[in-house]
């Protein structure tokens, strides 16, 4: 489960953070959440807070954090690994990513404080963004956490990051946030098609398998962030990158979320889409050269701009794609209804650029 972190580090790789982790390989690469009244509203990130004049104001701030937000995480359970997810509402409804829930429709649950494991079945997975909400059958006595603003975030903020890594369940770990607006492809494997992740934030705080899922919770007690990816270093033999995990903003988490608490699936992605899929084509020379297009959908932007099966996507807007990955993260900095200057080499070896109205990313 690697991936090369393009725009990063050069040769840091991600791995999805829940267990147990895959070994197929892959590459690195939010929006205003309509009220509902199913789902608890968004808090405004207040101010975290910062370290006072002693230690132990600091350790008793700590401790707070975690007995309030604690009670919220959950460990879930499938028939082939497990992973976190954060308590979304009272009706029982838990949000998580879609590579923790990966095909199964029913999993147990068991509250990271304790307590007898509760069965629960899948609502709806959001696999382009990595993300899914389940519910619990009894959902008497769950806490739902209380979600911040990620838009507010500052890189340098004291977070944690509690879930359950490799199985222990209830893990806090410390860190800051380390940067902002990141755009991360993960590795694909048979329970993730490699989610593409816009407006990432980067944590120092230690992500884990075990950790997807989970809540990167900031010194007020609110929720910012999905724990989701931590890097690995191939110069270590693929050992972990310390310091270096992603999470998904609280902002596209709880937008994502409630569509499907609302409607059952998602109606609004709020992503652009080219519309074709395909796979990274390996040049002569045993480099990366393009996007071969397997297919194209129907009634797509790349379909009435004249796109087919069988070219090689090489640029977008001027900027080079020799990798599925990065085909992915050009058009996650597009919107849809935005022209897209494609530029692809035919079957019969001519280059052509194609003007392409880009669609929306499907909810499906």
């Amino acid at each position: 489960m690697r991936e090369i972190a393009a725009g990063l580090a050069a040769a840091a790789v991600l791995v999805a953070g829940c267990g147990p982790p895959p070994t197929t390989t892959g590459t690195v690469s939010p929006s205003a959440p309509p009220s509902t009244t199913t789902a608890p509203p968004s808090t405004p990130s207040t101010t975290a807070a910062s370290p006072t004049s002693s230690p132990q104001a600091l350790e008793a701030a700590y401790e707070k954090v975690i007995s309030d937000v604690l009670p919220s995480i959950v460990q879930i359970t499938t028939k082939v690994g497990l992973g976190s997810g954060i308590v979304f509402d009272t009706q029982g409804h838990i949000v998580t990513n879609a590579h923790v829930v990966g095909q199964a429709t029913q999993m147990n649950v068991t509250i990271a404080t304790g307590g007898p494991p509760r069965s629960a079945r899948l609502v709806k997975s959001f696999a382009g963004g990595d993300l899914a909400v389940i519910k619990v059958d009894r959902p008497d006595g769950l806490k739902p956490a209380r979600f911040g603003d990620s838009s507010k975030l500052r890189v340098g903020q004291i977070v944690l990051a509690m879930g359950n890594p490799l199985g222990l369940s209830g893990s806090v770990t410390n860190g800051i946030v380390s940067a902002l607006g990141r755009t991360v492809t993960e590795p694909q494997n048979p329970d993730s098609p490699g989610a593409t992740i816009a407006g990432a934030i980067q944590t120092s705080a230690a992500i884990n398998p075990g950790n997807s899922g989970g809540a990167l919770v900031d010194l007020s007690g609110h929720v910012i962030g999905i724990p989701t990816l931590a890097a690995t270093d191939p110069d270590l033999g693929g050992g972990a990158a310390p310091g270096i995990g992603f999470a998904i903003p609280s902002n596209t988490a709880t937008d994502i979320a409630r569509q499907i608490v609302k409607d059952g699936r998602v109606t609004n992605s709020h992503r652009a889409a080219l519309g074709i899929r395909g796979s990274t084509v390996i040049g002569s020379d045993g480099q990366p050269s393009g996007v071969g297009v397997a297919s194209v959908d129907r009634g797509s932007g790349a379909e009435k701009a004249g796109i087919r099966a069988g070219d090689v996507i090489v640029s977008i807007n001027g900027k080079d794609t020799t990798t599925m990955a990065l085909l992915a993260e050009t058009i996650t900095t597009l919107k849809p209804g935005d022209h897209a200057r494609v530029g692809v080499i035919r079957s019969n070896g001519r280059t052509e650029t194609l003007n392409v109205t880009l669609g929306q990313l499907p909810g499906e």
